[in-house]
């Protein structure tokens, strides 16, 4: 073991502003770092209080759980599932890209939470919520309908009469979560996929959820049946990039008629959680209906933590650090101290993202002044920093994001449009399409005059009669001269040479100035990286060093990054294309430049991103940091990275007759 002293020079900052924002709490657990009691703790037992008061009479209520940016909302949501799903089932409800879709969308979501297996269980909650209904509790009645799918459906008949929508098909559903080889599929059907004739035939149902009222109505059976079971809490959560209204407020009114119909049409046993941003509720509630902000059950605020509790979080995050170490420790805070907290917040109440801000300006004076180094400067260089920021989202959405179809299509419709503006494409538009249906599966753009718009079709969903008309919509778009030239996003299914819609495909996209893409998972994780960081930046939460960037500085930071740029389907499109005469000829060079780019190249950057925005890093702990973000690279592979940034003069050794692992390593200067 070395000193508090040594390690405190090696280590990464543990105040680290990349885990100051946390997003889905069934895919981050950042939140344990700030998770401490006493903090909000008040606000813990009021929802506590709530979920009591539905499981006592299975009456549905919500909550609006209000606080500054910086206050921890999304951190506290994380903190009462963890608490609290013993006691309910848990759904992370993310911003909504359409608001005409936002039934689907809050399915969709809550199909994808109940399809995740809480702490200390084997079996996903959607698995543990059906076993737990009294019509599957008997192990006689368990045993006989393995394999009994109509004495399944009658059982369930029998126990709930009355009340379940469409309820053949939903309890043929039910039955098939029971079969591992279906239980995919199920779940497909139940989040709103529109499936092929083949899929909904294994499935026993005649078709997919393809209407608001249909999802609605879905999402009311699983209230309607749980009043069985435990209640189902919906937390809505970053509303700041939800769709807007025409007069270019969110649409908090689409949610607010949500919750009232929840609340109107008696859909029991769910708890409605609504986190937001204080001032963007005082802004944007007057343009909801009174009558619906009538069915708001209560109100907490989340207020500024005490200097208790601001200890507290820096003991939390200082911990780890003298656990590595030999004793003696100066102190609990080493090498920070209270006075700086009470200098620092004369009020002695500040919000918990300030103190951990504060935490991390003095951990960073702190380690240059045990190296005789002077105190860090105010500035920080913020295109390391979102270097490094984007390296963690990015290798976040590689391990979420496994399957192009897990995202709608309005979702995939809006991250290709942020992508888009952020790379200032000209005249970027939604809804190419005049089908009300399938517009939502397009947008357009334009380059130049001379080229015209183009059009984006992106539909995945298996079903081929969707398919046939969204091409048979293509084709009146280019008749119409809606746009004069069309690119097809599509990795699914297109059929064979006697269905119709493959015939469309081929006419429009084979041997034409029309191009079809195969869109890679590695595209849309990139995509899917970039709309986290847009979420984070509306909602004032995306921070680089010691402030909170705009959106507008996000784009300006992703071109200058270029951390789109390898982004395969955007290559595809031609975004990247300066030569505006060759957008429709093939895009191979820049595809093939990207692919013979060694990976090398990238981690270099993160490397010296990484002991830019640190100034001063063990050697070891840059491996291992660059390890986590880079699992495929060998720590050979990383190490000699480290030492051709050493060769070019980038970073220096400032102790190179240590060993490895006492080996300090700042920027040349």
């Amino acid at each position: 073991m070395a000193s508090i002293q040594q390690i405190v020079q090696r280590t990464v900052n543990p105040f680290d502003s990349t885990s100051f924002r946390p997003g889905n709490f069934w895919h981050d657990d950042s939140s344990q770092a700030t998770s401490i009691n006493g903090i909000h703790e008040e606000i813990v037992a009021g929802v506590s209080q709530m979920l009591s008061q539905v499981q006592g009479d299975r009456r549905s209520r919500t909550v609006v759980l209000s606080g500054d940016s910086g206050s921890g909302k999304s951190f506290l949501l994380g903190r009462l599932k963890r608490t609290l799903n013993p006691q309910a089932f848990f759904a992370y409800i993310g911003p909504w890209p359409e608001s005409d879709y936002i039934w689907r969308h809050t399915l969709r979501y809550t199909i994808d939470s109940l399809t995740c297996v809480p702490d200390g269980e084997r079996e996903s909650q959607l698995l543990l919520w059906l076993k737990s209904l009294s019509a599957f509790r008997d192990e006689g009645f368990l045993k006989k309908v393995i394999g009994e799918r109509h004495l399944f459906i009658h059982n369930f008949k029998s126990t709930y009469p009355t009340g379940i929508y469409n309820a053949n098909e939903f309890f043929s559903i039910l039955y098939h979560l029971t079969n591992p080889d279906l239980y995919p599929l199920a779940c497909d059907w139940l989040k709103g996929d529109d499936l092929d004739a083949e899929s909904l035939k294994l499935l026993n149902v005649s078709s997919s959820i393809e209407t608001e009222h249909q999802a609605q109505n879905v999402l009311g059976n699983f209230g309607r049946i749980a009043t069985a079971t435990q209640p189902i809490v919906l937390c809505f959560d970053n509303l700041d990039n939800v769709d807007r209204s025409d007069r270019g407020y969110i649409d908090l009114q689409a949610l607010f008629n949500v919750n009232s119909i929840i609340h109107n049409q008696k859909l029991k046993n769910f708890l409605v959680i609504i986190s937001i941003i204080t001032d963007t509720w005082r802004e944007n509630s007057p343009h909801v209906q009174p009558a619906d902000l009538a069915r708001v059950d209560e109100e907490l605020h989340l207020r500024p933590v005490d200097m208790t509790a601001a200890i507290a979080l820096w003991e939390r995050r200082i911990l780890p650090l003298h656990q590595e170490a030999d004793p003696p420790i100066p102190s609990r805070l080493y090498p920070l101290s209270e006075q700086e907290l009470h200098r620092k917040f004369p009020g002695n109440q500040a919000l918990p993202r300030s103190v951990l801000m504060v935490g991390r300006q003095a951990f960073q004076t702190a380690k240059l002044q045990l190296q005789d180094q002077a105190p860090v400067t105010q500035e920080v260089d913020e295109l390391a920093a979102f270097q490094l920021v984007w390296e963690k989202e990015l290798a976040k959405s590689r391990k979420t994001v496994q399957e192009i179809r897990q995202f709608s299509a309005p979702e995939l419709m809006k991250m290709l449009r942020e992508a888009l503006t952020a790379l200032n494409v000209t005249g970027v538009e939604p809804k190419l399409l005049k089908s009300p249906t399938y517009s939502r599966y397009s947008l357009s753009f334009y380059w130049s005059l001379t080229l015209g718009r183009i059009g984006v079709i992106w539909i995945e969903e298996p079903n081929l009669n969707s398919f046939c008309r969204v091409m048979k919509s293509c084709q009146e778009a280019l008749r119409k001269n809606t746009c004069q030239y069309l690119y097809l996003i599509r990795a699914e299914n297109l059929g064979v040479p006697k269905n119709k819609g493959y015939r469309y495909y081929k006419a429009l996209f084979v041997d034409s100035i029309h191009k079809h893409i195969i869109p890679q998972i590695e595209s849309l994780q990139i995509l899917a990286a970039y709309h986290e960081l847009v979420n984070a930046a509306e909602a004032g939460d995306l921070l680089l060093g010691d402030r909170a960037i705009s959106t507008d500085e996000l784009k300006d930071l992703v071109v200058r990054s270029e951390v789109l740029q390898s982004c395969r389907l955007l290559q595809n499109l031609g975004v990247f294309e300066r030569n505006m005469g060759s957008l429709l000829d093939s895009t191979m060079s820049q595809s093939s430049k990207t692919e013979n780019d060694p990976l090398r190249e990238r981690l270099k950057e993160y490397l010296f991103a990484l002991v830019k925005t640190q100034q001063l890093v063990g050697r070891m702990v840059l491996l291992e940091s660059t390890r986590s973000q880079f699992p495929e690279m060998t720590p050979e592979g990383i190490d000699g990275a480290i030492g051709v940034l050493c060769d070019e003069g980038a970073i220096v050794i400032l102790n190179p007759e240590s060993n490895a692992e006492e080996q300090l390593i700042t920027v040349n200067p």
